[in-house]
């Protein structure tokens, strides 16, 4: 096999991605890929980024300011394969001179997708049904348990509503459920898709029968579904979330579970995955999922090919689509 010219940019690649991703990076780069597909530690990922001139990166990879101000000073560029950039200190990188990108736009309908699912899990018992059926003959089935929740025709209250928000509303409207939402801003109305507009969020949560979180991990929102907050749902309420853990206070929804209000929640992200509060597991009105919201080929894919797109304009001398720091 003929060596990579010297001339092409050299990068390192955290984790394993689909083929044809690693096919176009290790074509138009002297890339290091993964095969192993073995998360590295912090000290070995700076060890191993020695002479590298960019990074292409997943949300499992955690750059703390202490991470980015150890970097070799060849690393020019880190790519990030994920929407979300809350594992990155952007000021701590800005410092560095390090430019930063995401893949936006990509996963908005995957990660739609699975807000339905878990709402529609959470609705009506995907976790205790699912186990019913493994403990065959069916035991304890009445005409009046175990019942589930409508969806159909029920409030949905949303907090965010950029892409993904925006498209969980319109597969909601299929199911003729009434909207709400919260937002820094209110949505131009073609956006907000019918939508009423909440400035503040408390004022939202009594009209959520089902309340999806779909905004980004802000120090603004880190645990800003709390207790006093989760009391506000009406009875009866389901919580999911597609978006990140640590935007509920995972001890105040345990306990509220536990209480029955809210009646059930979805849950695809958490506060410390994969190790997750273990205690969520003994609950019969949690339906959860591990972190598939993106989790299928194509978008994977398309995922990968939007974070080499950020890398060739960079090492071209362009300004990459997704840039969030220079």
């Amino acid at each position: 096999m003929a060596a990579t010219p010297p001339s092409k940019p050299r990068i390192l690649v955290t984790r394993k991605l689909p083929t044809d991703v690693e096919a176009r990076i290790a074509q138009n780069y002297q890339a290091t890929l993964n095969t192993a597909d073995q998360l590295y530690s912090s000290d070995e990922l700076i060890a191993a980024a020695a002479d590298y001139d960019g990074l292409l990166i997943t949300s499992f990879d955690k750059f703390r300011a202490e991470v980015i101000a150890r970097l070799p000073p060849s690393i020019r560029m880190i790519a990030t394969v994920s929407v979300g950039y809350d594992h990155i200190d952007i000021p701590a990188a800005k410092a560095r001179n390090i430019a930063v990108s995401n893949t936006p736009d990509v996963l908005t309908n995957a990660t739609a997708d699975i807000a339905m699912l878990l709402i529609l899990g959470a609705a009506r018992g995907a976790h205790w049904g699912g186990r019913m059926v493994r403990n065959i003959p069916w035991q304890g089935v009445t005409m009046i348990s175990p019942l589930g929740s409508d969806v159909s025709g029920k409030r949905l209250g949303i907090l965010g509503m950029g892409r993904i928000g925006q498209a969980v509303a319109r597969r909601a409207r299929g199911f003729e459920m009434e909207l709400h939402y919260h937002n820094r801003t209110e949505s131009p109305a073609a956006k907000a898709l019918g939508a009423r507009y909440h400035a503040r969020l408390d004022d939202m949560l009594p009209h959520c029968d089902v309340l999806s979180i779909n905004c980004a991990s802000t120090p603004e929102t880190r645990g800003s579904i709390n207790a006093a907050r989760l009391a506000l749902l009406p009875d009866g309420a389901i919580l999911v979330n597609s978006a990140r853990g640590d935007i509920i206070d995972e001890e105040a929804l345990f306990a509220a579970l536990k209480s029955g209000k809210p009646a059930a929640a979805g849950l695809d992200v958490y506060r410390n995955e994969p190790n997750i509060d273990r205690r969520f597991l003994e609950l019969d009105n949690v339906f959860l999922l591990p972190h598939l919201g993106s989790a299928t080929q194509g978008t994977r894919t398309a995922m990968g090919m939007r974070a080499a797109d950020n890398l060739d304009a960079f090492f071209t001398g362009q300004k990459p689509r997704d840039l969030l720091t220079v």
